[in-house]
């Protein structure tokens, strides 16, 4: 929803002309310069929990923690209101947007390889970091679009999906069955401090080099360690995921993050895996390991940084709770994910950052449908229903400050919240 109207000063130095075509011409005038220019001046306020918008939302109404009681509506009551076409899957659909994806991923390469890597200076400068956010953004896509293919979402076939996901989360160096596994750990354990599988909150005992850093310089340190090494680090070390007993990582095929029936399948993530890390070192050798890190390892870096940034959006906010064991229950967990506005990357990025909460009701949904979806469900969640479109880099930066550390409720057990 737009703000005030911004058309009084323009309107009240009109004169009005005598002449009927004058006055047409004017007004039809008026008409595009409030269209096209005052549009991108009436600044969205931003949306708390409910998502209800209106001009004279207050801060104090932005910061009011969401619900925590369960809610008086179920799962049942959600999937009524939800048209029965956006359970479907289409194999079709699923595989144009992969198809074009890739289309303009390897047209980037394609672009990259033979004009801007013989740009001269200082053209060069600017061209590179351009295509690197480009290409970054299209390899989340694909990630995306592999993401789909855990949940069984790109077509009715369970190989059809594995394949196309190993493939292509392969070459996007993700492990694709490792991924699926403990992804699904995520989304039956969503905010449990014990058992969700990432971006677990501390509490305050466990944060007390994160209080050291409490500081400008500490935050920025913290921002660009963490999306440094954050993606790796996660599937090597189960960096910023849950705590287990041995060696938990997403290559460690008998590590306590799988069950028996899985660990032959996240082998096979491994080779595929491998397999493109030959391929890439073979590459290097070939045409100089500066020219593959500008080609594939920068784009590949952002990616990470594009997970990273909007799975940690998505579940982290001093208004959500997280719960332990005496408190946590499914729906809960579900609701205390928050959907963000990230512009054009929302097309991008197929809608999953901007209609996570549904997806985590809903995983069955293709992203083709969430957004439909979320639009059927957001009268009945109502308050329970989080949204938030202020400034991503800004609320990234605010975060580092204000969600370091969470603290048990003063008057309900079990529930937790962000401290400063």
């Amino acid at each position: 929803m737009s703000g005030p109207r911004q058309t009084g000063l323009i309107r009240s130095h009109l004169v009005v002309p005598t002449n009927v075509k004058q006055l047409c011409i004017k007004t039809k005038a008026i008409s595009l310069i409030n269209r096209y220019v005052f549009r991108f001046h009436n600044k969205k306020p931003a949306m708390g929990a409910g998502g209800q918008m209106n001009d004279t939302t207050t801060k104090k109404e932005l910061l009011e923690r969401v619900p925590i009681e369960k809610p008086p509506f179920g799962i049942a009551d959600l999937r009524k209101a939800i048209p029965p076409h956006c359970f479907k899957r289409s194999f079709a659909t699923a595989f144009y947007y992969l198809f074009r994806d890739l289309c303009v991923n390897f047209s980037l390469y394609y672009i990259a390889i033979n004009y801007i890597y013989h740009l001269p200076q200082p053209f060069s400068y600017i061209a590179w970091p351009l295509y690197w956010l480009i290409q970054g953004s299209i390899m989340v896509a694909l990630w995306v679009i592999c993401h789909d293919c855990c949940h069984h979402t790109f077509s009715n076939h369970q190989w059809i999906d594995d394949t196309i996901g190993l493939i292509i989360h392969s070459y996007i160096l993700t492990p694709y069955f490792a991924f699926k596994y403990s992804h699904r750990s995520h989304h039956a354990n969503t905010s449990s401090i014990e058992k969700d599988e990432n971006w677990v909150p501390k509490l305050k005992k466990d944060t007390w080099f994160f209080e050291v850093l409490a500081n400008p310089f500490g935050n920025i340190l913290i921002l660009v360690l963490t999306f440094l090494v954050g993606y790796p680090g996660y599937f090597l070390v189960n960096l910023r995921g849950r705590i287990y007993k041995g060696w938990a990582s997403h290559y460690n095929p008998l590590g306590p993050i799988f069950n028996d029936s899985e660990r032959a399948q996240v082998l096979v993530s491994n080779v595929g895996v491998f397999v493109v890390l030959y391929g890439l070192y073979k590459i290097g050798v070939k045409t100089g390991f500066q020219w593959l890190l500008y080609i594939y390892v920068y784009p590949w870096m952002v990616m990470g940084m594009g997970v990273l940034l909007f799975t940690y959006l998505n579940h982290n906010h001093p208004s959500v709770a997280h719960y332990d064991a005496t408190e946590w229950d499914w729906m809960r967990g579900a609701l205390s994910t928050v959907d963000r506005d990230y512009g054009i990357f929302n097309t991008i990025f197929h809608d999953e950052p901007n209609a996570h909460v549904v997806h985590h009701l809903f995983s069955s949904i293709p992203h083709y449908h969430i957004v439909e979806a979320t639009q059927a469900i957001k009268p009945i969640l109502g308050k329970y229903y989080n949204y938030d479109d202020s400034s991503v880099l800004k609320t990234l930066f605010k975060f580092t400050k204000e969600c370091l550390y969470i603290e048990e409720d003063h008057e309900k057990k079990g529930v937790y919240w962000y401290r400063k």
